[in-house]
């Protein structure tokens, strides 16, 4: 069998503590592993103006993405365009699911900034019992079923065009303006669900005024909430719990950014992943200290 490329550190998250850890880990010439949006963070890119942000006179959102960009592609970063479905310790490092792929690394840092769209009652109490983050992971589960697939972005439409072809009816239920999916298939529905009900596994999902009876429900968001994206991870009302130095309490785990709770400024975020990639150093440096040790113990 193939061996699995190998990297030093993984970044999951191209928001502004993703760049900041990404950038300082490149003066160190580190191997990475970067996954996000090319175009980088979409709440870089749709700010209306960015006034506190030291260095940098008041600059529409776009254009201060525009500069991130041609900083990072200056010092030859380049974003891999995969989102992350999990995160898993493997006693020598991570494995990083994305839905396309499967990437090995010896450490992480979470940047995954946070949903503005709050999770619905039940969304992880019923996590791989009839809900699933990823479309292309667990879409074929429900062919020929009824689900309902909660869309927080126009960019994830495809991967509801997806699920689509496969399950025999889709409720959509798009937290966006302006939504374009459409099949024979497929019924638009208004409204915030608001909650989960099931037994073993998913039966129904809850609006105010309607409840729709599913095999299963698919969020697709940007990020799965960190709790569910890394199994065992400590969190604290909602966001992942860390040190000063960014560490979680996974072993060569780290997070940095609006993951890790207020205040949600770009400032705080681009401080807190040069911190995390310092300490993601620091932590690899600790390995290959004890693997010299080890390999003298056995002369």
């Amino acid at each position: 069998m193939e061996e699995r490329e190998r990297y030093d550190v993984i970044i999951v998250g191209a928001g502004m503590a993703g760049i900041s850890a990404a950038l300082t880990l490149k003066l160190h010439e580190l191997k990475i592993l970067w996954l996000g949006t090319p175009q980088l963070s979409e709440k870089i890119q749709k700010a209306e103006k960015i006034k506190n942000y030291p260095g940098v006179a008041a600059v529409s959102g776009a254009s201060f993405a525009a500069l991130l960009r041609a900083q990072a592609a200056e010092v030859g970063l380049t974003v891999t365009p995969e989102t992350a479905t999990g995160v898993y310790a493997t006693g020598n490092g991570f494995s990083v699911l994305t839905e396309k792929n499967a990437f090995e690394s010896r450490s992480v840092i979470l940047a995954t900034g946070v949903e503005s769209v709050k999770s619905v009652e039940g969304e992880e109490e019923f996590l791989g019992r009839g809900v699933s983050y990823c479309a292309t992971c667990d879409g074929f589960l429900y062919k020929g079923k009824t689900i309902a697939v909660v869309c927080t972005s126009k960019e994830k439409e495809g991967e509801a065009a997806y699920l689509a072809s496969l399950a025999a009816k889709v409720y959509f239920v798009p937290l966006y303006k302006s939504p374009s999916l459409s099949a024979p298939n497929v019924e638009y529905v208004g409204g915030m669900p608001l909650k989960i009900e099931g037994s073993k596994r998913v039966e129904k999902l809850i609006f105010k005024e309607r409840e729709l009876a599913v095999d299963g429900i698919f969020f697709l968001k940007s990020a799965a909430p960190p709790a569910v994206l890394v199994g065992g991870l400590a969190v604290e009302g909602g966001h992942v719990a860390v040190s000063r130095d960014m560490r979680t309490n996974i072993r060569g785990l780290f997070a940095a950014g609006d993951c890790t709770g207020r205040p949600y400024q770009y400032a705080k975020a681009a401080g807190e992943g040069n911190v995390a990639a310092h300490s993601a150093v620091e932590y690899l440096r600790s390995l290959h200290e004890g693997d010299k040790q080890g390999k003298n113990a056995d002369l």
